[in-house]
C-alpha cells in the first residue's frame, strides 16, 4: 500500500509512509537477531515443557483412579490435571502448531503433525487461527475471533438485540471455551441467527469436529472412568471440572490478549494491500500485554506476551521475554500505543469493553459523556 499510516481515535502517533517503512524495518531485524541464535536451550525448553505434561497427567490421573473417592486428592488430582491441560494447550500445543518448533526436524513437535488434547481438531484451529486469525487479526467482518460470532467486541460491530446479553454470553463463552473453539469454524451463527447456511452444510463441514470430539468424549468420560472401576464417577468428575478449569483459563488469557479497552479493531478497507511494516503496526495496536510472574507466562503459553506472538506468530514462544523490552521500547520511540498492564487490570478492562459493546454506540456515547459530566463535579 505504501501511504502514511493515519490512526483514528487510537493512542498511537501518525507514521508516514518512510517512518512505517523504517519502523518494519526495525522490527525485522529484532525477528532476524532472534531466530538466527535458536539453539540448545530452545530445544531442552520445550522437552521439558512436553516431560511436565505427559508427568502431571499421569500423577493427576492416578491419585483420581487410585484416590479419587477421597476428597483431597480428588481435588489435588482435579486441579493438577487441569494444568496439565492447561500447559498441554497454550505452552505446548498452540506454540507447536504455528511451526514454532519445527527446525528441531521431531516428527512428535513439527506443527502439521500434532493435534493437541482439546475438541478442536488440529486442521481446523490452524485454517481458523493460524490462517484466518493471524493474517486478518482484528479485522471487523474477517477475523471470526473478533467476538466469535457471538459477542460484540467492537463498536465497528452492526449491533443488535442480543447483544444486550454480551456480559452473560461471555461467561458462559469462558465455561465451554474448548466447545467453541472446536466449533468456530463451522460459524453456527450463520444458521442459527442470520440464516445464511443450512443445517444440513454445518453437518457435512463438521466431519472432522465429530471424529475429535467423539475420540475426545470417549476418552475422557468413557475409557478413563471405565478402567478407574469403583472410582469411576470421581474419574468422571474430575476430568469434567479439569476441563472446564481449562476452558475458564485458557479463555481468560484470549480476552486479555485481544478485548481489552486498547485493543483497536479495524475496518476491511485497504487491509488486502498492505505492506508488511502496515500488517505489524495493525498486530501491535490489535493486541495486548498482560505482565506477571514465569509460571503465569508459562500457564498462558507466552500469550502474556500477545503482542509478540502476533507479531512472531512461528518464533518460540519462550523467547517473547527476550522479545518484549525491544518491541516495546521501539514503539515508544515511534509513539506506538504498547499496550500492557497487570493479568488483573486487563481482564477488568475486558469487562468494561464487553458492557459498552452491549449497547448501541449513541446510547455508550450519551452514558459515557453523562459520567463525564458527573466526575467533573467532583474534581
Amino acid at each position: 500500500m505504501n501511504i502514511s499510516v493515519n490512526f483514528l481515535n487510537s493512542k498511537s502517533k501518525h507514521l508516514n509512509a518512510e517512518h512505517t517503512a523504517a519502523f518494519g524495518r526495525r522490527v525485522d531485524e529484532i525477528r532476524r537477531e532472534v531466530m538466527d541464535s535458536l539453539g540448545e536451550s530452545d530445544t531442552q525448553y520445550i522437552y521439558k515443557i512436553r516431560n511436565f505434561v505427559r508427568y502431571s497427567e499421569i500423577a493427576s490421573r492416578g491419585m483420581l483412579m487410585f484416590g479419587g473417592w477421597i476428597p483431597p486428592v480428588w481435588v489435588v488430582g482435579t486441579g493438577l490435571l487441569g494444568i496439565s491441560k492447561i500447559v498441554e494447550n497454550m505452552e505446548l500445543g498452540h506454540n507447536v502448531m504455528h511451526g514454532q518448533f519445527d527446525w528441531l526436524n521431531d516428527p512428535s513437535l513439527n506443527g502439521a503433525n500434532y493435534d493437541w488434547d482439546t475438541i478442536a481438531s488440529g486442521d481446523d484451529w490452524k485454517y481458523t487461527h493460524n490462517y484466518v486469525h493471524h493474517t486478518y487479526t482484528n479485522i471487523v467482518g474477517k477475523d471470526h475471533d473478533v467476538g466469535y460470532g457471538l459477542l460484540r467486541v467492537s463498536e465497528s460491530q452492526k449491533w443488535e438485540p442480543r447483544f444486550l446479553l454480551n456480559i452473560p454470553l461471555a461467561i458462559q463463552l469462558m465455561v465451554f471455551f474448548e466447545w467453541y473453539v472446536g466449533v468456530q469454524n463451522l460459524h453456527l451463527e450463520d444458521a442459527l441467527v442470520y440464516k445464511t447456511k443450512t443445517w444440513k452444510q454445518v453437518w457435512a463441514d463438521a466431519t472432522k469436529f465429530r471424529k475429535k470430539a467423539r475420540r475426545q468424549i470417549l476418552k475422557d468420560y468413557v475409557f478413563f472412568p471405565v478402567i478407574a472401576g469403583p472410582n469411576a464417577l470421581p474419574v468422571f468428575a474430575g476430568n469434567a471440572v479439569a476441563n472446564v478449569i481449562r476452558s475458564l483459563w485458557s479463555s481468560a488469557v484470549i480476552f486479555n490478549g485481544h478485548f481489552t479497552e486498547d485493543a483497536e479493531t479495524f475496518e476491511p478497507d485497504n487491509t488486502e494491500n498492505e505492506t508488511r511494516a502496515e500488517w505489524y503496526l495493525r498486530q501491535i495496536r490489535g493486541s495486548s500485554n498482560f505482565t506477571g510472574t514465569d509460571w503465569l507466562h508459562i500457564l498462558s503459553g507466552n500469550l502474556s506476551h500477545q503482542i509478540e506472538h502476533h507479531l512472531f506468530p512461528d518464533m518460540p514462544a519462550n523467547r517473547y521475554a527476550e522479545v518484549a523490552p525491544k518491541i516495546k521500547a521501539l514503539c515508544a520511540e515511534y509513539g506506538i500505543n504498547y499496550n500492557e498492564a497487570n493479568c488483573f487490570q486487563q481482564f477488568w478492562s475486558v469487562w468494561v469493553r464487553l458492557a459498552k459493546c452491549s449497547l448501541p454506540n449513541n446510547m455508550t456515547a450519551k452514558i459515557t459523556h453523562s459520567c463525564a459530566k458527573v466526575k467533573g463535579i467532583f474534581a
